[in-house]
């Protein structure tokens, strides 16, 4: 049960492209955001359409594999850890930011 403890896995459709960055290790890292949908009806019977945005990161050959084939639209399959920080603005203020690092990623669709 130790690997439940922190795991999260989507499939989800990409918001853009990856941005790519190479880390002066050699490191590269690529960051994304995948879109989940869900629809339920309302009291009134309407069909809704409730869409989360879900920030990826990927590093080293997971990292890879996104540049050379992710791109805007695709639909994914993410594995991760859902990671929390926070950093403060020049202005000072304390934003918090959630993540998923990604383990492992599968190509969804044609």
């Amino acid at each position: 049960m130790n690997a439940l403890r922190n795991s999260v896995q989507l499939i989800g459709n990409l918001g853009n492209d990856p941005e790519i960055v190479n880390l002066e290790s050699g490191t590269k890292l690529a960051k994304f955001t995948i879109a989940t949908s869900d629809s339920y009806k309302n009291a009134q019977g309407e069909k809704v359409e409730d869409t989360q945005w879900h920030n990826i990161v990927a590093w080293g050959k997971t990292a890879e594999i996104a540049e050379n084939f992710l791109v805007k639209g695709k639909q994914v399959a993410v594995e991760g850890k859902l990671m929390h920080r926070s950093y403060e603005t020049k202005e000072g203020e304390k934003r918090y930011f959630t993540e998923i690092r990604c383990n492992e990623l599968l190509m969804l669709g044609k």
